[in-house]
């Protein structure tokens, strides 16, 4: 699958679907990039082409088809951990301190 495919994969139903269903498995190091991707991209300031980047790479981690399977423990989900960190690294700049804040707190409320 291309970006773009994955980008059509996304939406908001199956990312909260996703981290909520697997929290627990795919922990707070998998889950806290693909929130401040998240907010970031719910951001009207994020200009589309750093959405677009967004977008593939949640689509990437809500889609079922993966480099490797999420079933696989431990490493199932080491794929999306890169593909969010690459994404979180080509969009940093419109990641601002709020998208963190927020991440942080989604993860507070769902780890404790």
């Amino acid at each position: 699958m291309s970006e773009n495919q994955f980008e059509k994969e996304f939406s908001d139903d199956s990312f909260w679907d996703k981290t909520k269903n697997f929290a627990k498995v795919a922990g707070e190091a998998v889950l806290e990039p693909a929130l401040k991707l998240y907010y970031s991209a719910q951001d009207s300031d994020t200009p589309i082409w750093a959405k677009t980047t967004v977008y593939g790479a949640l689509g990437y981690f809500v889609s079922p088809i993966d480099a490797i399977p999420d079933i696989t423990p431990i490493v199932g989900y080491s794929d999306d951990l890169g593909v969010l960190v690459a994404a979180t690294a080509a969009v940093a700049a419109y990641i601002k301190k709020e998208h963190a804040e927020k991440a942080k707190e989604t993860l507070k409320q769902w780890f404790g």
